[in-house]
Protein backbone atom coordinates (compact mmCIF):
# COMPACT_ATOMS: atom_id res chain seq x y z
CA UNK A 1 0.00 0.00 0.00
CA UNK A 2 1.44 3.59 -1.09
CA UNK A 3 2.54 5.70 1.80
CA UNK A 4 0.40 8.56 0.25
CA UNK A 5 -3.10 6.24 0.91
CA UNK A 6 -4.84 6.85 4.03
CA UNK A 7 -3.94 3.50 6.52
CA UNK A 8 -5.81 2.21 9.56
CA UNK A 9 -3.53 2.17 12.81
CA UNK A 10 -4.67 -0.60 15.55
CA UNK A 11 -2.55 0.09 18.53
CA UNK A 12 -2.57 -2.22 21.54
CA UNK A 13 -0.71 -3.06 24.87
CA UNK A 14 -1.48 -4.59 28.32
CA UNK A 15 -2.71 -2.12 30.79
CA UNK A 16 0.65 0.21 32.01
CA UNK A 17 2.39 -0.30 28.83
CA UNK A 18 1.52 3.00 27.75
CA UNK A 19 -0.18 2.49 24.77
CA UNK A 20 -2.25 5.64 25.63
CA UNK A 21 0.78 7.88 26.18
CA UNK A 22 2.08 7.02 22.58
CA UNK A 23 -1.10 7.33 20.85
CA UNK A 24 -1.34 11.01 22.05
CA UNK A 25 2.23 11.70 21.26
CA UNK A 26 1.24 10.56 18.01
CA UNK A 27 -1.52 12.56 17.64
CA UNK A 28 -0.16 15.50 18.98
CA UNK A 29 2.63 15.65 16.41
CA UNK A 30 0.10 14.71 13.43
CA UNK A 31 -3.09 15.24 14.81
CA UNK A 32 -4.34 17.40 11.29
CA UNK A 33 -4.21 14.25 9.37
CA UNK A 34 -5.50 11.54 11.99
CA UNK A 35 -8.61 10.46 12.94
CA UNK A 36 -8.50 8.99 16.50
CA UNK A 37 -11.40 6.63 16.13
CA UNK A 38 -13.46 6.86 19.28
CA UNK A 39 -15.52 3.93 20.93
CA UNK A 40 -19.11 3.82 21.86
CA UNK A 41 -19.70 2.61 25.41
CA UNK A 42 -22.79 2.03 27.25
CA UNK A 43 -21.13 2.22 30.83
CA UNK A 44 -21.87 5.26 32.69
CA UNK A 45 -20.04 8.70 31.95
CA UNK A 46 -16.60 9.09 34.72
CA UNK A 47 -15.94 12.23 36.08
CA UNK A 48 -13.69 14.37 33.85
CA UNK A 49 -14.84 11.98 30.82
CA UNK A 50 -16.56 13.96 27.76
CA UNK A 51 -18.69 12.82 25.32
CA UNK A 52 -17.45 12.17 21.74
CA UNK A 53 -13.67 12.55 23.34
CA UNK A 54 -13.41 10.12 25.51
CA UNK A 55 -16.68 7.83 23.96
CA UNK A 56 -19.80 8.28 22.96
CA UNK A 57 -22.15 7.03 25.81
CA UNK A 58 -25.36 5.82 24.87
CA UNK A 59 -27.96 3.26 26.09
CA UNK A 60 -28.40 -0.42 25.95
CA UNK A 61 -30.92 0.01 23.55
CA UNK A 62 -29.09 2.53 20.93
CA UNK A 63 -26.10 0.20 21.04
CA UNK A 64 -27.96 -2.74 20.31
CA UNK A 65 -29.64 -1.07 17.72
CA UNK A 66 -26.48 -0.44 15.97
CA UNK A 67 -25.17 -4.18 15.95
CA UNK A 68 -28.39 -4.98 14.63
CA UNK A 69 -27.52 -2.27 11.42
CA UNK A 70 -23.62 -4.05 11.38
CA UNK A 71 -22.52 -0.40 12.46
CA UNK A 72 -19.75 -1.71 14.67
CA UNK A 73 -16.62 -2.99 13.21
CA UNK A 74 -16.06 -4.61 16.31
CA UNK A 75 -17.92 -5.09 19.77
CA UNK A 76 -17.77 -6.67 22.82
CA UNK A 77 -20.03 -6.92 26.08
CA UNK A 78 -17.77 -6.52 29.22
CA UNK A 79 -18.77 -6.90 32.88
CA UNK A 80 -21.75 -6.08 31.55
CA UNK A 81 -21.44 -3.18 29.28
CA UNK A 82 -20.83 -2.80 25.75
CA UNK A 83 -18.15 -1.18 23.95
CA UNK A 84 -17.51 -1.37 20.24
CA UNK A 85 -15.88 0.85 17.35
CA UNK A 86 -18.12 2.44 14.60
CA UNK A 87 -17.64 1.31 11.67
CA UNK A 88 -19.02 4.07 9.49
CA UNK A 89 -16.26 6.67 11.30
CA UNK A 90 -13.48 4.58 10.10
CA UNK A 91 -15.10 4.71 6.47
CA UNK A 92 -16.00 8.04 6.78
CA UNK A 93 -12.17 9.42 7.54
CA UNK A 94 -10.52 6.97 5.49
CA UNK A 95 -12.74 7.89 2.08
CA UNK A 96 -11.57 11.58 3.29
CA UNK A 97 -7.70 10.31 2.97
CA UNK A 98 -7.35 10.69 6.79
CA UNK A 99 -5.28 8.11 7.96
CA UNK A 100 -7.46 6.31 11.15
CA UNK A 101 -5.90 5.45 14.79
CA UNK A 102 -7.40 2.61 16.68
CA UNK A 103 -6.34 2.24 20.49
CA UNK A 104 -8.02 -1.54 21.41
CA UNK A 105 -7.72 -4.29 23.17
CA UNK A 106 -6.11 -7.62 21.71
CA UNK A 107 -9.74 -9.16 21.11
CA UNK A 108 -11.20 -5.88 18.91
CA UNK A 109 -8.03 -5.37 16.86
CA UNK A 110 -8.12 -9.42 15.82
CA UNK A 111 -11.97 -8.43 14.93
CA UNK A 112 -10.88 -5.21 13.07
CA UNK A 113 -8.18 -6.98 11.28
CA UNK A 114 -11.20 -9.06 9.98
CA UNK A 115 -12.71 -6.26 8.89
CA UNK A 116 -9.70 -4.67 7.37
CA UNK A 117 -6.76 -6.58 6.64
CA UNK A 118 -4.97 -3.76 5.46
CA UNK A 119 -4.74 -2.16 8.71
CA UNK A 120 -1.29 -1.91 10.33
CA UNK A 121 -1.24 -3.23 14.06
CA UNK A 122 1.14 -2.30 16.98
CA UNK A 123 1.61 -3.95 19.88
CA UNK A 124 3.14 -1.48 22.75
CA UNK A 125 5.45 -4.33 24.87
CA UNK A 126 6.49 -3.48 28.46
CA UNK A 127 10.01 -4.25 28.71
CA UNK A 128 9.34 -6.93 31.89
CA UNK A 129 6.58 -8.04 34.38
CA UNK A 130 8.03 -6.53 36.63
CA UNK A 131 8.30 -3.27 34.74
CA UNK A 132 4.59 -3.16 34.30
CA UNK A 133 3.92 -4.46 38.16
CA UNK A 134 5.70 -1.50 39.08
CA UNK A 135 4.19 0.57 36.60
CA UNK A 136 0.34 -0.54 38.13
CA UNK A 137 1.27 -0.12 41.09
CA UNK A 138 2.94 3.12 40.68
CA UNK A 139 -0.67 4.63 39.40
CA UNK A 140 -2.23 3.71 42.62
CA UNK A 141 -5.77 3.67 40.70
CA UNK A 142 -6.22 -0.11 41.52
CA UNK A 143 -6.25 -2.39 44.72
CA UNK A 144 -3.63 -4.77 44.63
CA UNK A 145 -5.69 -7.99 42.92
CA UNK A 146 -6.42 -5.96 40.04
CA UNK A 147 -3.15 -5.00 39.21
CA UNK A 148 -2.80 -8.95 39.63
CA UNK A 149 -5.48 -9.48 37.61
CA UNK A 150 -3.90 -6.74 34.80
CA UNK A 151 -1.01 -9.24 35.29
CA UNK A 152 -2.61 -12.23 34.58
CA UNK A 153 -4.16 -11.15 31.17
CA UNK A 154 -1.12 -8.80 30.43
CA UNK A 155 0.76 -12.30 30.00
CA UNK A 156 -1.85 -13.96 28.05
CA UNK A 157 -1.88 -10.59 25.66
CA UNK A 158 2.49 -10.51 25.19
CA UNK A 159 2.19 -14.01 24.34
CA UNK A 160 0.01 -13.38 21.10
CA UNK A 161 2.40 -10.04 20.19
CA UNK A 162 3.67 -11.97 17.46
CA UNK A 163 0.23 -12.03 15.77
CA UNK A 164 1.03 -7.90 15.29
CA UNK A 165 2.92 -6.37 12.10
CA UNK A 166 5.26 -4.68 14.37
CA UNK A 167 5.92 -4.67 18.14
CA UNK A 168 7.62 -1.94 20.34
CA UNK A 169 8.84 -2.39 23.30
CA UNK A 170 8.34 0.32 25.62
CA UNK A 171 11.70 0.52 28.21
CA UNK A 172 12.48 4.38 26.72
CA UNK A 173 9.68 6.76 26.03
CA UNK A 174 11.33 8.85 23.36
CA UNK A 175 13.03 5.31 21.64
CA UNK A 176 9.25 3.64 21.76
CA UNK A 177 7.61 7.11 20.34
CA UNK A 178 10.65 7.27 17.32
CA UNK A 179 10.06 3.11 16.42
CA UNK A 180 5.84 4.36 16.20
CA UNK A 181 6.58 7.17 14.17
CA UNK A 182 8.65 5.66 11.76
CA UNK A 183 5.61 2.88 11.45
CA UNK A 184 3.33 5.74 10.93
CA UNK A 185 5.15 7.53 8.42
CA UNK A 186 5.50 4.62 6.56
CA UNK A 187 9.82 4.56 7.07
CA UNK A 188 10.56 1.58 9.08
Amino acid sequence: MSSNSPRLFIVSAPSGSGKTTLCNMLLQKYGNEIYFSVSCTTREKRQGEREGVDYFFLDEGSFKKMIENNEFAEWANVYGFYYGTPKPRIDEALNQGKNVLLDIDVQGAAKIKKVYPDAVSIFIMPPSIEELRRRLTKRATDPDEIIEHRLTIAKKEMAGADKYDYVIVNDELDKAFARLEKIYRGTL
